[in-house]
Formats: structure tokens, C-alpha cells, sequence
């Protein structure tokens, strides 16, 4: 049963944030229309198990995207420009000079609309003015939360107007356990390659094999394993992936339509500016290939007028109390 909706406070510009509650039996979720952000996520036993903040001031000044759904385009943009039918596009660099999750206010920072809601699901969407962030065309964006069973569902949908870009997809940091680091966690990508990047985070060309490299994790590898556990990669995705606390033995499993699968280890998290520390929370952000709009052997992220753009991703949680520890 849900509980009724509150005003979760006031936006500087006096748009109201409301937070809606879910509530299935086995899971719980807590979802604010700003930034159609996840806030709370409480598996069957109690646990909540996404990293999330307790006040609108927090979310407006001391987030890195928890839990929020970004956009217009999710991961990084080189030089913050791309071209799309023979016209160069300028958009908002907040990452150095290039752009990263929408710019300096991208969808995270927007108060979404709410749409429905009810006991086991919730429908937000938000209209991004043509030439917003420098991106063409007006888009209109839809996120539905749904509690189905033992998994949450995020089913994306975007249109527009005019030609543009889309890669939609959510920033939850998840921490199986609850508490502490997630260097402990056991992941699983079913990926047979990844994109290297650039001392920028900028994919350097075309996707390469993880076999005998320490970004293999088609056989479950703990996040520490290998490279002191830092990782802000995106795998090319042949099937899903799954995550495992081994000393609590709860797992989640996330299954997507998208190609890709960002997995990064929350290493840069500093207590300081957040509230979180180093590796608080680990992301596996579905999506479209960063760089996707400079790179036309990647997967496409355009968008053009009559089209929709649909996309779900699943994560199902699972406890088993005897798992084996490592």
C-alpha cells in the first residue's frame, strides 16, 4: 500500500518537489519528481539499498546524480559538440570542454511532471525546450517506475520534434549491502568488450575484447580484484549483469534493451563535497554509447520527428542467506 504523496519541499524557484512512495509487499521504492530521482529503495528483508539523501537542499547542492534519471544525453559528449544532418551542434560543457549527463542543468535538475500514480508504479515526464543545454528540437521525456514482484522497472520513453540526440538512463548508486563500500561486491557483466577511454573519459576508437585484460568480468570478479577497484567504463552488452554482496548474500540482477552498460565504482565520491565516500555505491547505467552522436559505428542515439524512443531496464533483487562468502 502506498502511502499518501508529500511535498518533499520547494525549488529556489518555487517549483514544488513531491515524493512519491511504492510499496508491493516485497519491495519499496521512494521516487522524487526532482530529477525523476530514486531516492529510497528497500528490498524485501528492509534493506535500502540505493544511496540516497534525506532533503531537497542536499539534492540541490551535494549530489552526484543519486539515483536521478539523466538526459538529454546520459555519459560524456567530446568537446561538447556534435553534428547531425550536416549542422554542427554546440552544447553546455560542465565536464572540462566536454558534456556530460544533459550540462550545466540537465534532467536531473528539473522538476518533472507527474503524470500517475498509484500503490506499485509511478509515470513522470518533463519537456526539454528546443536548444536547451544547446541540444535541437523540443523532447519530451516519460520514466515509469514499476514494482513488479522482486524487481523495480524503469521503462523510458522520448519523442521530439525536430532531429536530435537522446540517451535516457538512471544514476542510482547501489550498495548491497547497505552500508559501508562496495569494494566487497561481486559483479558479473555478460560482455565480451568494452570502450576504452582517454585520460578524459572519452571513448579512444572502437570497442575492444576484455579477455586478459581487468575488465573482464564474464566470470564473477569482487570489485577490488583489479585496478583498486576503479572502474567508469561502459561494457558492450551481450546480456545482463549482476551484482552480488556475499556477505549478506543479497544479489541484483539488471537485464535492459539498451546496448551498453556504464559501470562505474563511485571511487570518486569524497565525503566532502557529498555526503557519501569513496566507493559508497557502484552504478550500472544502461544506455547508449558515450560519444554516440561523434561516433557512427556506434550504436545510434538519434532521434528524429514520428519515432519513439522506448527502453526498459530491470533490476530483480534476490537473498540468499547461505551464500558462500568470499
Amino acid at each position: 500500500m502506498t502511502l499518501p504523496d508529500t511535498a518533499f519541499g520547494f525549488t529556489p524557484a518555487g517549483e514544488k518537489v513531491e515524493r512519491h512512495v511504492l510499496d508491493n509487499g516485497t519491495l519499496r521504492a521512494a521516487v522524487l519528481t526532482y530529477g525523476a530521482t530514486l531516492q529510497r529503495l528497500r528490498v524485501a528483508d528492509g534493506t535500502d539499498v540505493v544511496l540516497g539523501l534525506g532533503t531537497l537542499k542536499d539534492y540541490l547542492h551535494r549530489s552526484r546524480y543519486f539515483g536521478a534519471v539523466v538526459g538529454r544525453y546520459g555519459n560524456r559528449i567530446a568537446r561538447g559538440r556534435f553534428t547531425l544532418d550536416g549542422r554542427e551542434h554546440r552544447l553546455a560543457a560542465n565536464d572540462g570542454e566536454h558534456a556530460l549527463h544533459g550540462g550545466v542543468r540537465g534532467f536531473d535538475k528539473r522538476v518533472w511532471r507527474t503524470e500517475s500514480a498509484g500503490p506499485e508504479a509511478v509515470e513522470l515526464s518533463l519537456v526539454s525546450p528546443d536548444g536547451e543545454e544547446g541540444y535541437p528540437g523540443e523532447l519530451t521525456a516519460r520514466v515509469r517506475y514499476v514494482l513488479d514482484g522482486d524487481a523495480l522497472r524503469l521503462e523510458y520513453r522520448a519523442t521530439t520534434d525536430a532531429p536530435t540526440v537522446v540517451n535516457l538512463t538512471n544514476h542510482s548508486y547501489f550498495n548491497l549491502a547497505g552500508s559501508g563500500d562496495v569494494r566487497r561486491h561481486v559483479v558479473a557483466i555478460e560482455a565480451d568488450r568494452y570502450l576504452p577511454v582517454d585520460g578524459e573519459k572519452i571513448p579512444t576508437g572502437e570497442p575492444a575484447p576484455v579477455a586478459g585484460t581487468p575488465f573482464d568480468f564474464t566470470v564473477p570478479t569482487r570489485v577490488d580484484a583489479r585496478r583498486d577497484g576503479r572502474y567508469d567504463h561502459c561494457f558492450v552488452l551481450r546480456g545482463g549483469a549482476r551484482v552480488t554482496d556475499p556477505a549478506s548474500g543479497r544479489s541484483m540482477e539488471v537485464a535492459t534493451t539498451e546496448p551498453g552498460v556504464q559501470f562505474y565504482t563511485g571511487h570518486m565520491l569524497d565525503g566532502v563535497a557529498t555526503p557519501f565516500g569513496p566507493f559508497a555505491g557502484l552504478c550500472l547505467e544502461t544506455q547508449r554509447f558515450p560519444d554516440a552522436p561523434n561516433r557512427p559505428a556506434f550504436p545510434s542515439a538519434v532521434l528524429r520527428p514520428g519515432e519513439e524512443r522506448v527502453s526498459v531496464t530491470t533490476y530483480r533483487f534476490s537473498h540468499a542467506r547461505d551464500c558462500n562468502r568470499l
